[in-house]
């Protein structure tokens, strides 16, 4: 059994999904045209932000999931999205989070003939999907649109003879899920770049600079099964994680397009290279809007809220800190009494930095990833006017600003 379109009981568990997941908090901010202030602090709210409707769509199949199926025991193939919040409900409501293997036989080992398994937004990969339709589990798909766009792309490279580069983390689920569609396709093979600079060292090889071992040393766990970079890396197609920072994205695909009109010549590139933009409108969205608040300026700091081991917003975070003081946590109890719980952009631990909050005035930016819930951005804004006597019932228009004036 098979579902990708949910049960048909958004009825039911809209109301708990609501009470759940949305906050008076910014409705209020947001009915006062996304700016307001009390206790000397004015809060900026990035004008797209948190869930989207992937993310909304995964979160609801879940409930939906657990209502049809009360008396079976459900699975997670891992987070649903990457949100510690939303995780814990969901592990609250008796589904249970399997640990991320790259086995499927370990991963579902607990996993028996009419469980059923929730697939995530990220997706699964072929071969964990192939174990567990043997198995004969219920499976409810959850996986985002804008992943199955990509995946389209990835079928496209492969069947054509195109090795896929994925612009990526090649241990995040989404990439793996991604990179498995290559070898579906007889011959097919992929190499996972994360960043510019490693996408330079690939172009080393490319342009006859660096030797396939050397080059092999450094990828073998980013690249498929028994790829060979004499053979493999003279047709390339262009794919990536949908959450990347789409500028990043864009330097990938000029970087490799430049190495091969090196290797090619002007008139062969077109036969060598294929690129489309597979970040999703979300994505961007979200990353646009911080562009917009940075360039309007008069922050004194930014405040990014998100799971740490979600990607769309580490790219906000990237965005954010080169400009302005940015705070990045990814629950509302990072914010405590005097001093404040975040991770520094790249590192692997949380950090915390006292006296964080100015005493005077202050101007806060507010952003969250697309796996972010309105509670837990609403939750945040009451800790911060907690820690200057303040609720979030005090909250007015800025000086000069007609509420409601630029509701969107």
């Amino acid at each position: 059994m098979y579902f990708q379109k949910g049960f048909g009981l958004k009825s039911e568990v809209g109301p708990i999904l609501a009470r759940t997941y949305e906050s008076p908090v910014i409705e209020r901010l947001k009915a006062l045209g996304y700016q307001a202030e009390a206790g000397g602090l004015r809060f900026k709210l990035a004008r797209e932000f948190g869930f989207c409707y992937g993310v909304d769509r995964a979160v609801d199949y879940a409930y939906q999931t657990r209502q049809q199926f009360p008396d079976r025991r459900v699975f997670l193939s891992g987070e649903i999205i990457h949100n510690p919040d939303v995780n814990r409900r969901i592990r609250d409501m008796g589904i249970q989070i399997l640990e991320d293997s790259l086995d499927p036989e370990s991963r579902f080992r607990e996993v028996a003939a009419g469980d059923v398994v929730i697939l995530p937004a990220f997706g699964v990969s072929v071969p964990e999907l192939t174990h567990l339709k043997a198995k004969g589990c219920v499976l409810v798909d959850t996986t985002c649109g804008s992943v199955l766009n990509v995946w389209k792309k990835v079928h496209f490279y492969a069947r054509d003879g195109y090795t896929v580069i994925i612009h990526g983390k090649h241990h995040h689920e989404e990439t793996r899920a991604t990179a498995s569609q290559a070898l579906t396709h007889p011959g097919g093979q992929y190499l996972c770049v994360r960043d510019v600079a490693e996408t330079e060292r690939l172009c080393e090889f490319i342009l006859g600079r660096r030797s396939a071992a050397d080059l092999m040393a450094e990828f073998g766990e980013a690249a498929s099964p028994g790829f060979d970079p004499e053979r493999d890396l003279q047709r390339m197609g262009l794919a990536n994680q949908t959450t990347m920072l789409m500028s990043e994205t864009l330097k990938v695909q000029a970087t490799l397009r430049a190495a091969l009109v090196e290797r090619e010549g002007t008139a062969e590139i077109e036969a060598c290279f294929r690129a489309f933009d597979t970040i999703c409108s979300a994505t961007q969205e979200r990353q646009d809007a911080v562009l917009d608040m940075l360039k309007d300026g008069g922050l004194d700091l930014m405040i990014v809220i998100g799971g740490y081991n979600s990607s769309n917003t580490q790219a906000l975070a990237r965005m954010c800190a080169p400009r302005v003081a940015t705070f990045y946590i990814d629950n509302p109890t990072c914010i405590e009494d005097t001093s404040i719980r975040h991770k520094l952009v790249g590192a692997a631990e949380e950090t915390r930095t006292g006296g964080w909050l100015a005493t005077g005035p202050r101007t806060i930016g507010i952003t969250a990833g697309a796996s972010t819930p309105d509670s837990v951005v609403g939750e945040v804004l009451e800790r911060i006017l907690a820690t200057r006597g303040c609720t979030a019932d005090q909250l007015a228009a800025p000086d000069g600003a007609a509420a409601g004036a630029q509701m969107s």
